[in-house]
């Protein structure tokens, strides 16, 4: 198997895996329970979320644990009221873009060719009614950087002028960071976000457990009420082995944060060579603005969607855009804002490197990538 679809999914770590297992077995025991045994557990539980808070610069008292991404972005737009005026990009997630529109007023932000935001469009959409602006940190689809900081003072400059003239809406700023964790050193002070969503599922930790950061001026409401768990605003029995594991595969990650990205763009820059000379082949996205760890081509004339099968009958794993989107075979909007016609984005890839890539095994999931393309054209008479 050679898998070049780590955006989607990681495997476990080792340390990952060792971490959680005597939290389901000896150490089972409820957190909230009063003896002994049980409050030894929810030290365990406190100390991880702080370590998964110490790698963004913020304290485990500042984080909902929840059970992935898309339910700390449901969370955070729970500041969101049916009359606000809300802000995204044209390159969020799924999850953001269904919480817009429930708001009175959502504006898109245009990017540019290479899926980065326009900070003047922004600035020309921020309104005295804007009340939330969501950006990830990262594209999904084609691992573009955003200019999270540069938003900030955006925002931070609104805020003052708001200040200034007496008015009282609110402002939020949240950031989906699932995708950039890990690869990107994410700090809440250099960032200057209200709210950050963290997914363990992208960091090699297990699926199913995510965490939300909440800034100290933001009062959520709670989406799931009863025990009271989370600072009332995530009730239930805490998932003690997941969050266990994502705090050893966040910190691992973070320790060998600088080796790993060096790693993955010699990789990249290997499997660009290796298919540069692909008839027609273009690569999406800018490495200066990208992850080393993605690499997003687009074929036009050719259907990704048999590429991907055919790729997989030879044991190679990859992706057409978010996988998301893919499972339903919708048209990536992402894609769409770039620019990109229907004959591009039919034949585009998503190709995203991770832990389980190596030298050898990319130079051969270049050579059956040739062969599949090259195969699909001469079937097609394109060569």
């Amino acid at each position: 198997m050679i898998y070049l679809d780590h955006a989607a999914a990681t495997p476990l770590s080792q340390k990952a895996f060792n971490a959680m297992q005597l939290y389901f077995s000896e150490q089972f025991f409820n957190p909230s329970a009063a003896y002994l045994p049980a409050v030894e557990v929810r030290h365990a539980y406190e100390k991880a979320k702080d370590d998964i808070a110490h790698v963004i610069g913020a304290k485990g008292v500042d984080l909902v644990m929840t059970s992935g991404a898309t339910e700390s972005i449901n969370l955070a737009f729970s500041l969101v009221g049916p009359d606000a005026e809300v802000i995204t990009s044209a390159v969020e997630h799924p999850a953001v873009r269904e919480n817009a529109k429930r708001a009175e007023l959502a504006h898109e932000v245009k990017v540019n060719s290479v899926g980065r935001v326009d900070l003047d469009d922004f600035r020309a959409r921020l309104s005295p009614r804007t009340q939330f602006v969501s950006i990830c940190l990262v594209s999904s689809e084609l691992g573009t950087i955003q200019p999270i900081s540069d938003i900030a003072r955006i925002i931070a400059e609104e805020r003052q002028r708001r200040a200034m003239n007496g008015e009282t809406t609110p402002l939020y700023f949240h950031c989906d960071a699932s995708q950039g964790i890990g690869q990107l050193e994410v700090k809440i002070n250099r960032l200057g976000v209200d709210l950050l969503t963290l997914n363990a599922a992208k960091v090699y930790g297990p699926k199913g457990i995510g965490a939300l950061y909440v800034g100290h001026n933001v009062r959520l409401k709670p989406q799931t009420v009863g025990g009271g768990q989370e600072m009332g605003l995530r009730s239930g029995t805490e998932n003690v082995p997941a969050v266990i594991a994502f705090a050893a595969a966040i910190t691992e990650a973070e320790k060998h944060l600088s080796s790993e990205r060096k790693r993955l763009q010699n990789l990249k820059n290997q499997l660009r060579k290796d298919l540069a000379d692909l008839p027609n082949i273009e690569f999406l996205g800018n490495d200066k603005v990208q992850l080393p760890s993605f690499l997003p081509i687009s074929l036009p004339g050719l259907d990704a969607e048999r590429l991907i099968f055919a790729l997989e009958d030879r044991g190679v794993y990859l992706s057409t855009g978010a996988a998301c989107a893919a499972s339903k075979g919708i048209k990536s909007p992402t894609l769409r804002a770039i620019g990109l016609d229907d004959e591009h984005i039919a034949g585009s890839l998503r190709v995203s490197m991770g832990k389980l890539n190596d030298e050898e095994n990319i130079k051969l999931a270049a050579q059956q990538i040739r062969e599949v393309v090259l195969a699909e054209m001469k079937r097609l008479g394109k060569l």
